[in-house]
Formats: structure tokens, C-alpha cells, sequence
């Protein structure tokens, strides 16, 4: 078996969700769309039957997907955590220091990252810098635009 890796409960319960809507709403649909497209005669030449076979492809992967992930993953719940150090499921401030802007991000797995929340996996190579450092460290990073250095300010543990 693969590695464990860790995820938040609320990683957890959107994939939960999204497999629950594929088992229950997309499947179901899926063998409607089938069976319809099927009395519709000619298979060969039959547009509707071949979308619904390939969608039936998708369901199935992304179930298997989901179900390998979630059988995988070490939930790991931030609010029970504390401290000034940055761990998984931290959500931590951060100052660049030279024009002394500031961000904020939660460090999350690698399935619920998204930059558009400020959600970042755990294995970015920002995350990646700044675990296990505390409140008051500075990183630097490599960018494509060169080095950026940043404070840590803040680090908290927070409910989902």
C-alpha cells in the first residue's frame, strides 16, 4: 500500500460528497442515458450511445480515484493543533520583506489545494519551506522571478 498522506476533514468531506453525487446522481443518470441512446438503434453510428459509454468511463475512474484517495489519506484535524510552529493544516501569515506585503495560507493535501482560497498542498515548495519553522522565521523561496524572502507572522490552527 502507498504512503498515508494527510488531508483535512473538510478535504475529506468534499471528496465524500463528490462520490456520493457520482454513485447516487451521475451513475443513475449514466445507465438512463444509456439505455435511451441504446433504443435509439445503430450503436456504430449512434453519437449519444459513445458520449454516454465515455461517460460511464469517467463515473467509474473517478470513483475508483476518490475511493483509493480517501483510503489513503490521514485525516488530520487543525483545530485540534496549536502552537507557533508550521505544521500541516496551519494557516499562516506571512510578510515579504521587501515590500512588506502580506499573505495568508492554509497548508492542506495535495487533493484539496486551491490557490484561488489560498489553499496550498503540502508539497509546494512554499509549504515545503515553511514547515517546521515558528512565528518570527523567515524563508526563502525560488521563484521564476528570482528570491523571495518572507517572515512568518502568523501561524494558527483553524476549524474548517
Amino acid at each position: 500500500m502507498a504512503d498515508r498522506f494527510p488531508m483535512t476533514p473538510a478535504g475529506q468531506k468534499k471528496l465524500r460528497d463528490e462520490l456520493k453525487r457520482l454513485r447516487e446522481v451521475e451513475r443513475p443518470k449514466n445507465v438512463l442515458d444509456i439505455e435511451e441512446a441504446r433504443a435509439h438503434g445503430d450503436l456504430r453510428e449512434n453519437a449519444e450511445y459513445h458520449a454516454a459509454k465515455e461517460r460511464q468511463g469517467f463515473i467509474e475512474g473517478r470513483s475508483k480515484d476518490i475511493e483509493a484517495i480517501l483510503a489513503q489519506a490521514e485525516v488530520i484535524d487543525p483545530a485540534k493543533l496549536s502552537g507557533s510552529r508550521v505544521v500541516f493544516g496551519a494557516t499562516v501569515r506571512l510578510a515579504d520583506t521587501d515590500s512588506g506585503e502580506e499573505v495568508t495560507y492554509s497548508i492542506v493535501g495535495d487533493h484539496e489545494a486551491d490557490i484561488k482560497i489560498a489553499r496550498i498542498s503540502i508539497s509546494a515548495p512554499l509549504a515545503r519551506a515553511m514547515i517546521g519553522k515558528d512565528e518570527g522565521d523567515t524563508i526563502t523561496l525560488k521563484t521564476g522571478k528570482g528570491t523571495r524572502e518572507y517572515q512568518i507572522v502568523e501561524v494558527r490552527f483553524l476549524a474548517e
